[in-house]
């Protein structure tokens, strides 16, 4: 898609970062309960700011749609 802004983490380059346990990464949502959070997902940064901080969603709205130019 030509993104040469993209898969490093270094200034001026847009850096989304997961944080997670992989022995306890897990999705826990069910047919009945289709909007649990998955478990063992410590921390998201989008684009470096905090998305997710453990058990809750940030008010940061840091992404941005990606169109093929």
């Amino acid at each position: 898609m030509g993104l040469t802004d993209r898969g490093r983490i270094q200034v001026g380059q847009f850096a989304d970062i997961v944080i997670y346990d992989p022995e306890r990464i897990a999705d826990v949502a069910t047919f009945a309960d289709p909007h649990r959070f998955s478990i063992g997902i410590d921390t998201v940064l989008v684009n470096g700011r905090l998305a997710w901080n453990g058990d809750s969603v940030a008010e940061t709205m840091a992404g941005r749609v990606l169109r093929k130019v």
